[in-house]
């Protein structure tokens, strides 16, 4: 019987360049596991609940990190770390929506290590799953949470097909309200995907979160001027303020002239597997008033099509108050 106490057995590659980082990847395909800050990753190498026979640690990759000025935008290094993307004076200034979600991420010590891709590629937080257990996201035929004695207080109200298990990053919904686009790239090339359509549902893929395939990087994040210093608000609620995954979070950015809401980007998280676009309050909300009587005439309707579990019903009007206070602000 292996022990617990420590690693499993494993190669471990450190390149230095991205293009040897890839050619690894490629060639190890399934069996190579990409570590970035390694937060998420040694967690489940350590409890057994998944296995790699090598590590690939990019860590060591200096063009991966850094947050840079582009012609129309910014682009951040996919190993930049949360700490840098919470403090950075050009994402404070201005896409300060971003610097809000990076700043309430985990701890200021898993901050300091942890990444941004590794942020918005880190796998769900089901405790099911995480043990070990055969539901479907681990290839069995049951989902373990959306049973009637399931413990489901923190998993999805929307969009659940066999898996249950919500969004786990608070950088994510921001990401996906500033129009980010995600910088993908393979011994093929390279690929550009919209933040909205990099995070995957179950019922597009039961597997995986995220659009990566096996050999695939995430390189970088660039984020273009769309929504550079619009009127931001940005909310999560958990059960502590520190080291804790929301219970329900809110990142929106809007576009106001004359106190009248002329666009807006309205995005939730941990609702469902992936980052949640609240289109039909966006759509209501044009050109009327930014205030409280708005705020209130369109909450509920931020919730059509929820399905509440059996413990985690309160998510309902907690995501109807987030987005009255992010349109009263």
């Amino acid at each position: 019987m292996p022990s617990h106490d420590v690693m499993p057995n494993m190669e471990l590659y450190q390149p230095v360049q991205v293009e040897d980082a890839l050619a690894i990847a490629d060639r190890l395909a399934d069996r190579g596991w990409l570590v970035g800050g390694g937060q998420d990753t040694y967690g489940w190498l350590k409890d057994r609940a998944k296995d790699a026979d090598a590590l690939i640690d990019l860590s060591a990759i200096e063009s991966l990190r850094g947050v840079r000025e582009t012609a129309d935008g910014i682009e951040i290094g996919a190993l930049t770390t949360i700490t840098e993307v919470a403090t950075n004076s050009v994402i404070q200034d201005k896409f300060s929506l971003l610097s809000q979600a990076a700043g309430v991420v985990a701890s200021p010590q898993i901050r300091n290590v942890g990444t941004l891709g590794g942020n918005v590629s880190q796998d769900v937080r089901c405790w099911y799953y995480r043990r070990g257990l055969s539901c479907y996201r681990a290839g069995g035929n049951l989902c373990y949470a959306d049973t009637p004695q399931g413990m489901n207080r923190d998993h999805s109200l929307f969009e659940a097909s066999r898996c249950v298990a919500a969004s786990p990053s608070d950088t994510a919904p921001a990401l996906v309200a500033l129009d980010a686009a995600m910088v993908i790239r393979s011994v093929n090339g390279e690929r550009t995907l919209a933040a909205e359509d990099y995070f995957v549902g179950p019922a597009n893929d039961i597997l995986s979160t995220t659009a990566l395939r096996e050999g695939e990087i995430l390189t970088a994040v660039k984020i273009p001027n769309t929504w550079a210093n619009a009127s931001f608000y940005f909310e999560k609620v958990a059960d502590r303020n520190v080291w804790d995954f929301s219970l329900v979070n809110i990142a929106a950015a809007f576009k106001v002239s004359g106190g009248v809401v002329e666009d807006s980007r309205i995005v939730c998280g941990a609702v469902q597997c992936t980052p949640r676009r609240v289109t039909n309050v966006e759509n209501a909300i044009r050109g009327q008033a930014k205030n409280t009587a708005t705020a209130e005439s369109v909450a509920e309707m931020a919730t059509d099509g929820a399905r509440a579990l059996a413990h985690n019903g309160f998510k309902i009007p907690l995501m109807q108050n987030l987005v009255k206070r992010a349109i009263s602000a």
